[in-house]
This record gives C-alpha cells, sequence and structure tokens, in this order.
C-alpha cells in the first residue's frame, strides 16, 4: 500500500500547486501555504516540487524553496527504508 500511497498524494499535491497558481492568477479563494506545505510533508514532496517547477509557483518563496526539497530527501529516506 505504500507505492499507490505514494502515487496518489504526490498527483494531490502537483494539483493543488497547479490549483493555487489557477487561483492566484484569477483572484479567487487560494489555498493555504500551509496546506501547500502539509500536503509535501504528509509524502507529496515530489509533487510538490515538479508542481512549483510546472506552474512557475511558489519558487521565489524561501520556505518552499529550502522545505520541499528538504521533504523530498526525507519521504526518500522513507521508501528506501520500507521498500529496502
Amino acid at each position: 500500500m505504500v507505492i499507490p500511497y505514494y502515487i496518489f498524494i504526490n498527483i494531490v499535491a502537483f494539483a493543488m500547486y497547479g490549483a493555487d497558481k489557477y487561483f492566484a492568477k484569477n483572484d479567487m479563494w487560494r489555498i493555504s501555504e500551509k496546506a501547500l506545505i502539509g500536503v509535501a510533508a504528509i509524502g507529496g514532496a515530489f509533487g510538490a516540487f515538479f508542481g512549483m517547477e510546472t506552474f512557475r509557483h511558489k519558487t521565489k518563496h524561501a520556505k518552499f524553496k529550502i522545505l520541499v526539497p528538504v521533504l523530498m530527501a526525507v519521504h526518500l529516506g522513507v521508501l528506501v527504508y520500507l521498500l529496502g
């Protein structure tokens, strides 16, 4: 169940970053930074990173530039541990 969870949560994270960029450009309700970081923290760090790069969203915010790659490393370690 580990791999399906990581696939799902990363798709969700990618979609959240894309949606928030769309909302920002169209002056709509926004997804909180806490939620965007939170989804990365619970396993969606790779989706968050690719969402940041694809949509050019939150790439200038220091906490995103630092936390998302750190969370990627953490979750890579978790995957290696669980699957190894």
